[in-house]
């Protein structure tokens, strides 16, 4: 009775093998790991905005709508539930993705706002601030586009026969993927807070 326990068990994998399960359970774990170096980065990035703006603020309090866009849109950003199903729900994914755009767009505008204060520019803790902002772009768009290559080998392999047959079986759902965006990426941000210890621009501003 062991023995043909054993049989069985064995031709069910060799099965289940050879129909391509194994190979969805791999390409399902890849889009999940992808979607996690995701989430890192784009947590790094919202980490370090509080540091920025406190630093931005200590030379340029007057920016103070610019200051509340980005600060708004981090809080929008926090209050997207991301949970494991977010990768299988077009719907989150795209208010995943609408609230970190918006974010996007904030920075850059405070970015552009800097350019008017050369005290700010220049001083050391912006200047780091600002490189790991840049990086964590460049982060964000590598694991972003690593997420969209993953998740298009995984939807084409369930899509096509007779992996399609066993991802029915097994309720293995085509995943919504990232629209075509520019996006960005972050690094540990140090903990800055000027407040108003930090000289205000006596005429830098007038340019």
């Amino acid at each position: 009775m062991k023995t043909l326990r054993v049989i069985v068990l064995s031709l069910l994998a060799v099965l289940l093998s050879g129909c391509g399960y194994n190979a969805i359970q791999r390409q399902d774990e890849a889009v999940k790991a992808a979607w996690s170096e995701v989430l890192n980065q784009y947590q790094r990035r919202a980490d370090l905005v509080p540091n920025l703006v406190n630093t931005v603020k200590g030379y340029a309090q007057h920016e103070e709508r610019v200051l509340t866009e980005v600060t708004n849109a981090r809080a929008r950003v926090g209050s997207v539930q991301v949970t494991p199903d977010t990768i299988n729900d077009a719907q989150k994914l795209k208010q995943f993705q609408q609230a970190q755009g918006e974010l996007s767009s904030a920075l850059s505008r405070l970015m552009v706002v800097s350019e008017r204060y050369p005290d700010l520019k220049s001083n050391g803790l912006f200047q780091n601030l600002q490189a790991q902002l840049e990086g964590t772009e460049n982060r964000i768009t590598v694991a972003r586009n690593r997420y969209v290559q993953s998740v298009q080998e995984y939807n084409s392999m369930i899509r096509t026969f007779p992996n399609n047959l066993t991802a029915k079986m097994f309720g293995y759902q085509v995943k919504p993927n990232f629209t075509v965006e520019n996006e960005k990426a972050i690094s540990t941000a140090p903990t800055v807070d000027f407040g108003t210890q930090a000289p205000a621009p006596a005429g830098s501003a007038a340019h």
